[in-house]
């Protein structure tokens, strides 16, 4: 079955129809029936466009129905979905267009941003845009030959389906080639760990161009029949309490740090009475945070870790942080040493999960590819251990990678950038964690001249401004008269973070 079938088709042929798909704020309420409708006629002008079986499409947008839309009709057409952020910098999008060697790409981005990427963009790449997306709602559009396959796509189960970039460990961003078995699976598996149902509306504040965001957005509910809500633009603790007091979810998925600000900032509990469900992923949930907001407004809080190259979730703690995750359905995990051995006991080591939802591998990084993606599943980038009642305990990353609010950056892409103003001699970034015992960036700065810290600061802070995406600038900048290093004169890293733990 194909997934424009599975995730649309099926409800409108169950009668379900007039059921609520999604809220957008510019289209309002969209039907099933009217996605549905739409799906087809969008994919019929991405075809006349040139949209060719088997390419893949970039989908330039924050989240709205038209995105949602544009990746339903590339499916629609046999193509690969790339959903791509418009956060990141004209730069980094085009980076991304060239290595997935797109041929066609959706704007959802305002005509200033397009006028600006469409150079950096290959010549003869065909351009579509929200407008001519929205159009595709508009009953009154005439329909023309629609799309014969556009409910019943002829992919293999191993066929690529999605492509979704992630920045890992080297900065560099890699293309996560995730199969049509694969996003099956996390319908299959995840949604029978967390069920929705169709009376849910789903609010997640992580975006469509992230793995966590695409599922509770946009995969998960619309297999259940469920209503989602999507959020455009940035999203802070108040622009969550105002879509919570106007669209009263029942589900929230959202990260740690953002339920440790609801706890803040929320005075009425009713805000949040219709919450049945809240979901945490992106980063560890800590178990005092996890208590304290289940027993303010007595939503239980589930606590998910999951990996693009997993294809979502695979672990739940269903039962609270404390008491470890287990395995949803359909994927098997073990912890594993250096050498790819399974260890025993509580003994900690690297994550590794198989099951159908594994993606197919990275676009073009064999190396990567053979490091990631082997013994038979993929190693999440996680240090757990096992339970005395075997279940899985969270406990660090493996890499230095930083986790922010859900969010994979490399501190190399901050130092990159801080490095680069003058004035700047050294800097490094490392992981710290504020009150709620979230992650947080700490960027260690050594002057090039004593006594300049006040005029560098706000020179540094203007650059992190203007050279990285919000989720990637550091919450503070720190100086000092040297870095700490090994022996062999390599940073000490571990000495920084022994810095910021003691304050």
């Amino acid at each position: 079955m194909g997934l424009v079938a599975r995730l649309v088709g099926d409800r409108v042929a169950a009668g379900q129809g007039d059921q609520a798909a999604f809220t957008d704020e510019t289209l309002g309420v969209v039907s099933y029936r009217a996605l549905h409708d739409a799906v087809r006629r969008y994919a019929t002008r991405l075809r006349k466009g040139g949209c060719v079986m088997g390419t893949r499409g970039l989908v330039v947008s924050d989240d709205s129905a038209g995105a949602v839309l544009a990746c339903l009709a590339l499916w629609a057409n046999g193509c690969v979905a790339v959903p791509v952020s418009p956060l990141l910098t004209d730069e980094e999008i085009a980076f991304i267009a060239r290595d997935s060697a797109a041929t066609l790409v959706h704007f959802g981005v305002p005509e200033a941003r397009r006028r600006a990427l469409r150079p950096l963009l290959a010549d003869g790449l065909a351009v579509f845009t929200a407008e001519e997306a929205n159009e595709a709602f508009d009953e009154r559009a005439v329909r023309g030959h629609e799309v014969s396959a556009a409910f019943g796509e002829e992919e293999g189960a191993e066929a690529e389906v999605l492509l979704q970039y992630t920045s890992g460990s080297t900065g560099r961003p890699k293309g996560v080639r995730q199969s049509l078995r694969g996003l099956l699976a996390v319908i299959d598996g995840f949604g029978r760990r967390v069920p929705l149902k169709p009376g849910d509306v789903v609010l997640s504040t992580a975006k469509l161009s992230f793995g966590y965001g695409f599922g509770s957005s946009l995969l998960c509910p619309l297999a259940a029949g469920a209503h989602a809500v999507l959020l455009a633009g940035p999203v802070d603790v108040y622009t969550l309490l105002a879509a919570l007091r106007r669209h009263r979810p029942t589900v929230l998925c959202t990260v740690p740090r953002m339920y440790a600000l609801l706890l803040e900032h929320v005075r009425d509990r009713s805000d949040l009475a219709s919450l049945r469900l809240g979901l945490s992923a992106g980063e560890h949930l800590p178990d005092e945070l996890s208590g304290r907001f289940t027993a303010r407004f007595g939503t239980p809080l589930v606590d998910a870790l999951g990996a693009t190259e997993a294809g979502h979730i695979v672990l739940i703690a269903d039962e609270g942080p404390r008491r470890g995750a287990v395995p949803v359905p359909g994927v098997t995990a073990t912890v594993r040493d250096e050498r790819g051995r399974v260890v025993s006991g509580e003994e900690p080591g690297r994550l590794h999960v198989r099951g159908a939802s594994v993606a197919l591998g990275y676009l073009d990084r064999p190396e990567q590819d053979r490091e990631v993606f082997a013994d038979g599943g993929v190693y999440t980038g996680d240090i757990v251990s096992r339970t005395a009642e075997g279940r899985l305990a969270y406990l660090c990353r493996a890499d230095d990678v930083l986790n922010l609010g859900g969010h994979k950056v490399a501190p190399s892409e901050i130092e990159a950038v801080v490095g680069g103003v003058p004035g700047v001699a050294r800097c490094a970034v490392v992981a710290g964690t504020d009150e709620a015992g979230l992650a947080q960036a700490i960027a260690y700065v050594v002057p090039e001249k004593a006594g300049a810290e006040e005029d560098l600061g706000r020179a540094v802070r203007a650059a992190i401004r203007k050279g990285l995406a919000a989720y990637k600038r550091p919450a503070q900048v720190r100086f000092v008269d040297e870095l700490p290093t090994t022996s062999t004169g390599k940073l000490a890293r571990y000495r920084l973070r022994d810095q910021v733990n003691r304050g």
